[in-house]
């Protein structure tokens, strides 16, 4: 998966893209083919300090891309927010494909036994 993170008003140092860079790629485990993930990571002068910094990011799946966006006093707390938010929504994703390829066999078994009776 390839992770492009795009920092305004902040400046990008080691730490801050390992950190992105790992919290990205936690969300790999989900099994769902990311194509890939772009970070907008900006810093906000004329905000309330408690929404200065500002974390978005956009994931490319197959099918319908996700976004998440939050607002935090603290870059690396707003990054933990908008990677919850994410796994929330990959997970979503994933039941819904499980559940709808059960229900699929469910209904497979069901139309073979009824062609058996």
């Amino acid at each position: 998966m390839q992770i492009h993170i795009s920092p305004r008003d902040v400046k990008l140092t080691s730490a801050i893209h390992s950190y992105v860079a790992q919290k990205i790629e936690s969300l790999e485990h989900f099994g769902l083919n990311l194509i890939g993930a772009h970070v907008a990571l900006w810093h906000d002068d004329k905000r309330a300090f408690k929404h200065a910094f500002v974390v978005k990011v956009h994931l490319a799946l197959p099918g319908p891309d996700i976004h998440a966006e939050d607002h935090g006093h603290d870059l690396y707390q707003a990054i933990d927010v908008v990677t919850e938010r994410l796994a929330e929504q990959l997970r979503h994703r994933k039941s819904k494909l499980v559940k709808g390829s059960r229900e699929k066999s469910r209904k497979a078994k069901i139309r073979r036994q009824v062609a058996l009776a």
